[in-house]
């Protein structure tokens, strides 16, 4: 297939708020070795695009400088050496930036195929999340099945896959939220318990339940304290992000004494060779139970690409419940 030499993409103009984001025209990628170009229908919005545009998470080197890391679409072209997959091909993939646009490249481990069953507006909310929560909760933070699990955020797209995961692999899933529609949508989904953050204490409920096991956090700030206090013996914390801030004072006496574990990680840095590694367990333990509808994505909402600001305004305001996705032919 020809490529065109231009489409249309959504640039940061200037670190900024929602309207810093523009429609543009850009040069379609070539694929280089290894890699793939994807015609694009759907890409997925995330809180690591609004650090990107407000000027705080820059993409690593060689990336595009074009916000959007996951989308879903058609194979448009293939680098040398990619023998897996070929144009017309239906997929969604991680991408390192650039998803926000017609056409985007990555490495052709980080592709999967569409699940069975599944439309690519739904199938474009996969990558980000999916990477993210099975390689913290489940390769990282190493979940068993009959574990107390608790999550933060359990309405965002993270929380709502988190949940749905450790419950299918045999977790007790705890989940926090900021309303009671949030904490309804969390049960629905697996969730043993649900904690309005607003009006109950989660160290308390946790306690009482003998400590979380492991514990995947994407607050930070003060919520580290908070989270070691409510760790059961040997427990991990695994954090992704730190919306209230990456500083606090921690006593590690409490630490020692109870042999609890600190870790984290980012996505997005990591090296083509584990994002490969991520995408193959994924299609092996996760991909069959999307086909057969044990799992899906929750969605919350569809904005046309051009109205990309809107789309990240929803997300920043916190009022949505799963995920919100960019319609790129709208």
């Amino acid at each position: 297939m020809d490529l065109p030499h231009t489409m249309r993409a959504i640039e940061i103009s200037r670190p900024g708020g929602p309207e810093v984001l523009r429609e543009t025209q850009r040069p379609v990628p070539v694929p280089e070795h290894g890699k793939v170009v994807v015609r694009l229908a759907y890409a997925g919005v995330n809180r690591p695009d609004a650090l990107q545009r407000a000027g705080a998470y820059d993409p690593p080197p060689g990336a595009s400088d074009l916000p959007g890391l996951e989308g879903a679409g058609t194979i448009a072209a293939v680098g040398e050496g990619v023998t897996r997959w070929k144009v017309g091909d239906k997929v969604c993939a991680l991408f390192p930036g650039g998803a926000y646009a017609e056409h985007a490249m990555t490495d052709a481990g980080q592709v999967l195929p569409v699940p069975e069953g599944m439309g690519l507006r739904e199938a474009a909310c996969l990558p980000e999340t999916f990477f993210t929560v099975w390689s913290n909760v489940f390769m990282r933070g190493g979940l068993q099945a009959g574990e107390r699990f608790l999550v933060h955020g359990g309405s965002s797209g993270i929380g709502t896959t988190a949940i749905q995961l450790a419950a299918l692999f045999g977790a007790r899933v705890f989940a926090t939220a900021g309303s009671a529609e949030k904490c309804a949508a969390c049960t629905r989904l697996g969730a043993e318990r649900a904690i309005n953050y607003r009006d109950e204490d989660f160290v308390k409920i946790l306690q009482g339940e003998g400590g979380a096991n492991l514990i995947l956090d994407m607050v930070g700030g003060p919520y580290l304290t908070r989270n070691l206090k409510s760790l059961a013996e040997d427990g991990r914390l695994v954090q992704i992000a730190f919306l209230q801030g990456p500083k606090v004072e921690v006593n590690f006496a409490p630490l020692m004494v109870r042999r609890l574990t600190i870790t984290g990680s980012t996505l997005r840095p990591q090296s083509d060779a584990t994002k490969a590694a991520i995408a193959e367990a994924l299609e092996r333990e996760v991909w069959p139970h999307l086909a057969s509808g044990r799992l899906a994505p929750v969605m919350d909402s569809e904005f046309a690409l051009s109205d990309a600001d809107k789309a990240h305004a929803r997300m920043e305001s916190s009022d949505h419940i799963g995920k919100i996705v960019l319609n790129v032919t709208a």
